[in-house]
């Protein structure tokens, strides 16, 4: 390539916020994809900055692949989601005619492969039990984190669809709630006897907060604005202390909307009404990505197994005898 043909770094990075307002506007994208974005092009820029690109040329982001693989230990997933920000970005300048545009690498750079997905991990409802009983509902804001969690379980909620509810989503004489996901999709959830419960508690407690008669969020901090997602995050890692689960993965806010979709699958939920509750595009996502069945689900469809049952009966008929001890010969 004829380095007088290239993008250079500095005319590459001028068009961020004009990006972002066009991706806004048109495809109506999520504030946490919009936080992604600017820090997957800034993760970017501080590595041209740091090796000293001054162009944007293949072998920059093929080091760029490099630096994330080996240096920030990446995922492929992660290091695909990076470079299809890059690529978005690429092809809003062509849109937008910069010269020599054509030249950016991005669109021939082959995704990773990202091997085999591992299955993903839940809580039991022991264990989610476990968290809730852990809450002493004691104070306002106590009372607050127990039915932000409780909406996250109960209801199967993102972090984020917590953070934008507002009053006006609730519906309480038909125990109705609207939640806005992802692309502003809106699904309407049933309110149980358990959620509406938890919910009259915090509207009682409420009141003693800053701006309650003024700011529209469900969810207020102490000084009266709409309670940050980060907040909640860290209030939850928080909780998690006070609590053991005795598990072997990382515990977050996410947990519990997994929680939320593998006990609908124990209790034989159609997978098509949790892709519904949840929120997501297709079932292929919710199996994937939600659904974990119990040991005592997976412990149930082993015992059916023909050869499982055949081996018992001839256990319980007595043609199969167990050695009850091990007795050393002398």
């Amino acid at each position: 390539m004829n380095p007088s043909h290239a993008v250079s770094a500095q005319q590459f990075f001028g068009y961020i916020e004009s990006f972002i307002e066009y991706r806004t506007t048109i495809y109506d994208i999520s504030e946490q994809t919009v936080k992604s974005n600017r820090i997957d092009i800034k993760l970017f820029k501080d590595f041209l900055d740091m090796k000293d690109y001054q162009l944007i040329t293949g072998k920059a982001v093929m080091d760029f692949q490099y630096y994330l693989k080996q240096q920030r230990l990446n995922c492929g997933a992660s290091m695909n989601r990076k470079l299809f920000t890059l690529r978005a970005y690429s092809q809003y300048l062509k849109g937008e005619s910069i010269p020599y545009v054509d030249a950016l690498p991005f669109a021939d750079i082959l995704k990773c492969r990202q091997g085999y997905r591992s299955r993903p991990n839940a809580l039991t409802k022991q264990q989610v039990k476990l968290f809730f009983d852990s809450i002493e509902q004691n104070n306002c804001m106590a009372v607050r984190n127990y039915a932000i969690y409780a909406t996250m379980y109960k209801l199967g909620l993102r972090v984020g669809e917590v953070h934008q509810l507002d009053l006006e989503h609730i519906d309480v004489d038909n125990r109705k709630i609207m939640v806005t996901g992802k692309g502003k999709k809106q699904r309407t959830l049933h309110l149980d006897d358990e959620m509406m419960a938890v919910l009259i508690q915090w509207f009682a407690v409420r009141k003693q907060f800053l701006n309650h008669d003024t700011e529209s969020a469900l969810f207020i901090s102490k000084k009266g604005n709409r309670l940050a997602i980060r907040t909640i995050e860290d209030n939850f890692q928080q909780l998690l202390k006070n609590v053991t689960l005795n598990v072997h993965f990382h515990v977050t806010c996410h947990s519990l909307r997994h929680a939320f979709a593998s006990h609908l699958n124990d209790e034989d939920v159609d997978i098509l009404v949790i892709q519904d509750l949840l929120g997501h595009a297709t079932p292929k996502t919710t199996a994937d990505y939600y659904i974990h069945p119990s040991e005592k689900r997976v412990r149930k469809a082993l015992e059916k197994m023909s050869g499982v049952i055949y081996m018992t009966q001839l256990v319980n008929n007595g043609f199969i005898k167990f050695q009850s001890s091990y007795q050393k010969r002398e």
